[in-house]
């Protein structure tokens, strides 16, 4: 199941913060949630317990059910690329984290809502499956009726948008549209995992 509890919550489990929104509640209290918080150890992480937190951190981020990450861990073992960085470039393309990637929205939280509550086409037509894998040259764009919306008026604006553009996208946010332009490699994704762990933990 995927966790619908407090976002920040799973930040501080974590270890890093894996929103915007989550940097500076992490910054006061960088220490895991409960009442035994402040005192529990990160260091103490046994073997097993380090590639468990590396998979469920990867989980967390990208806002996939262990039943999902299991699948396209078995997709990506299928690639010729290693399975580690095929496993983030697959998640990397799922409709919900480009949405996110490409500045429009606010967190994988939103973007998941944004595709599933149809305001999202690809190639001009509708979508509303997170989970739906883009490929390289299609069109994503938020569709005409829902660009007056406030969260995509904020998108327009570059609210959303990161610092610098990933290299696999091409972006126009003021028409509220992108193309994913080549596969993501992992060298281009910022995601705080250190992915071999999780190849570790699902090849014991």
């Amino acid at each position: 199941m995927r966790y619908t509890g407090p976002k920040v919550r799973l930040s501080r489990r974590a270890g890093v913060p894996l929103t915007r929104k989550a940097v500076r509640y992490f910054e006061a209290r960088p220490y895991p949630p409960g009442e035994h918080g402040r005192k529990t150890s990160r260091r103490n992480t046994g073997d097993y317990g380090m590639r468990l937190m590396e998979k469920q951190k990867l989980r967390w981020y990208y806002d996939v059910s262990e039943r999902q990450l299991r699948r396209y861990w078995d997709l990506a073992v299928r690639r010729e690329g290693a399975s580690g960085a095929e496993l983030v470039s697959i998640l990397e393309t799922r409709l919900a984290s480009l949405v996110l990637r490409a500045g429009l929205a606010p967190s994988i939280y939103a973007a998941r809502q944004y595709v599933a509550h149809g305001h999202i086409t690809v190639d001009g037509r509708k979508v509303d499956i997170p989970s739906y894998l883009v490929k390289p040259g299609q069109v994503i764009a938020v569709r005409a009726k829902s660009k007056r919306m406030q969260p995509f008026v904020a998108a327009a604006e570059g609210l959303y948008a990161d610092e610098r553009t990933a290299g696999y996208l091409s972006v126009d946010l003021s028409e509220l549209t992108f193309t994913l332009a080549a596969k993501p490699e992992r060298e281009q994704i910022a995601v705080p995992v250190d992915e071999q762990l999780v190849v570790e933990f699902y090849s014991r």
